[in-house]
């Protein structure tokens, strides 16, 4: 295969990137996953990648590959490597910019650029064939990187880099500074004023001594004095330094376009699985997904929110997993409870899961099957806006009606809390309706509901209830199980909204 891009196999011209984030981001927490992956890999603009989902099997599996690579430290290590190189060019590609006004300095920076990309391409060449990589995209860069370092371009682009340190490398001149003024001269073989000095002292040295060398610091420019003296010393190499601005000038093209694009591009494997191994050393797991385009029976076991577990590992607390699982002709998880018992979390995992199995990228769990869904559709309440002259139910309705009339059968439908704005009779006719249609639709979705009613509504749904401590059901266990509803979860709501619950009335009897 030709290689063209490591995260898709695509003909020429490069497609468009996704500049702005799926509208359900913000309810499934996905913004705040994003944000924490790509954190340190600002410079690569990657968050496009993450907002672009695949929606071919074969493309995803492709991006599986190359995770699975990945996970051997030698192409890790290979990639890492060269990132690390390739950053060190841009850097003096940077620095060519900043002193642009100084014109060998330019001519300079632009040589290290080039050496630095040389060696990074002839290295990460070299590390892939050492490495056991099998992904369609490594085994193809291994074999276009092959294939450009044999070029005769890419030959000479070395041969003259190389010539040219060389050359630069031999030149020594002399300086005189008297009274203000500074003489440039080429070395006539003066000597080392500096073991003169040695060796005058060394007759006073007594035992070992300690080391006075003064750190030079990092490159940070060039000043008028030194692009002076920089001027005369190629006043007195001409022929070298005019080899140089014809270097610069003749290899002014010299970034080939699919390594540079594979430089951007694979920062979305390693921003993913650097983020995954924060994760794993909690003891958390992550495996790489089974999607289908035909099958609807999903499941997922000891998976969890990502969001939510990095909050938790911050702040060194426990994160629950949880299991699901949809099968035969079910679709519709229900799920009920107790107030923050964890079902808004069990419904933005799941929402994260299929996404993230959407990109290519290993998810939260142990095993997972799921479905690759055409489009996505959450309805989380909101605060009642004022500006729309509608009320609250009125907007939850006009939402889900939108939501309704885009929903295919291969569609995925995530509902969290909706009609708490209304009567109880009211909202389980409602809610009822919605379902029925999703049932119509034979769609998969999450219903999040104070409601028990709507847990059997039909063969398509599934009851999952948010659980507590048996001996304690003022603690919340975080643990959503497959099961029926206890009936009790309008009622806690209700409570919970009064301050009549266990700790509530705990409280007011302290007082």
């Amino acid at each position: 295969m030709t290689f063209q891009s490591i995260l898709q196999e695509l003909p020429e011209p490069e497609p468009q990137e996704t500049r702005e984030p799926p509208s359900y981001f913000v309810d499934l927490n996905l913004g705040q996953i994003v944000d924490l992956i790509t954190a340190e890999f600002k410079d690569y603009a990657l968050k496009p990648f993450y907002y672009t989902r695949l929606t071919d099997l074969d493309a995803i599996r492709y991006r599986q590959e190359v995770v699975k690579d990945l996970g051997d430290g030698t192409a890790m290590q290979a990639v890492r490597t060269f990132s690390e190189k390739m950053r060190v060019m841009r850097a003096y590609l940077d620095q060519a910019k900043q002193f642009h006004y100084y014109p060998h300095t330019v001519t300079r920076r632009f040589l290290a650029a080039v050496d630095t990309y040389s060696d990074a391409v002839e290295s990460l060449a070299r590390n892939l064939s050492a490495s056991n990589a099998q992904s369609r995209g490594l085994c193809a860069l291994r074999e276009y990187l092959a294939q450009y370092i044999a070029t005769e371009s890419f030959r000479s682009l070395v041969a003259e880099t190389g010539k040219l340190k060389t050359d630069l490398s031999a030149i020594t001149y002399s300086l005189l500074m008297d009274e203000g003024s500074i003489t440039v001269w080429n070395f006539n073989g003066e000597p080392d004023y500096s073991v003169a000095v040695e060796e005058t002292f060394a007759r006073f040295r007594r035992g070992p001594v300690g080391d006075h060398w003064a750190e030079v610091p990092k490159w940070s420019g060039m000043n008028h004095i030194e692009a002076q003296i920089q001027d005369r010393v190629a006043l007195l190499h001409p022929e070298t330094f005019r080899s140089l601005q014809a270097y610069r000038t003749g290899h002014a093209d010299y970034l080939d376009k699919k390594i540079e694009r594979f430089d951007r591009e694979v920062q979305f494997y390693v921003a993913y699985l650097s983020y995954v191994a924060n994760f794993r050393a909690a003891g958390l797991n992550f495996c790489q997904p089974i999607l289908s385009r035909t099958s609807k029976a999903v499941l997922a076991k000891n998976t969890f929110d990502l969001a939510l577990a990095a909050k938790l590992i911050h702040d060194k607390k426990s994160v629950i997993p949880n299991d699901f699982f949809l099968s035969d002709s079910e679709r519709i998880l229900v799920v009920s409870g107790p107030n923050q018992g964890g079902k808004t979390t069990f419904a933005r995992t799941f929402g994260q899961l299929h996404y993230l199995a959407s990109l290519g990228c290993p998810v939260p769990g142990k095993e997972a099957k799921l479905y690759l869904f055409d489009q996505l559709f959450t309805h989380f309440e909101r605060a009642e806006d004022p500006t729309n002259l509608r009320g609250k139910l009125q907007d939850d309705l006009v939402r889900i009606r939108q939501i309704l009339d885009r929903a295919t059968p291969d569609s995925i439908i995530i509902m969290n809390e909706i009609f708490s704005s209304t009567t109880v009779k009211d909202a389980i006719y409602l809610s009822k309706k919605i379902i029925g249609r999703m049932s119509d639709l034979d769609l998969v979705g999450v219903c999040v509901t104070f409601l028990d009613e709507l847990a059997s509504l039909n063969e398509k749904t599934v009851s999952m209830v948010s659980t507590v401590d048996p001996n304690n059901p003022a603690v919340r266990t975080f643990k959503v199980e497959r099961k029926p509803p206890d009936g009790l979860a309008y009622a806690l709501a209700i409570a919970e909204k009064y301050h009549v619950t266990y700790n509530w009335i705990r409280e007011r009897l302290k007082g």
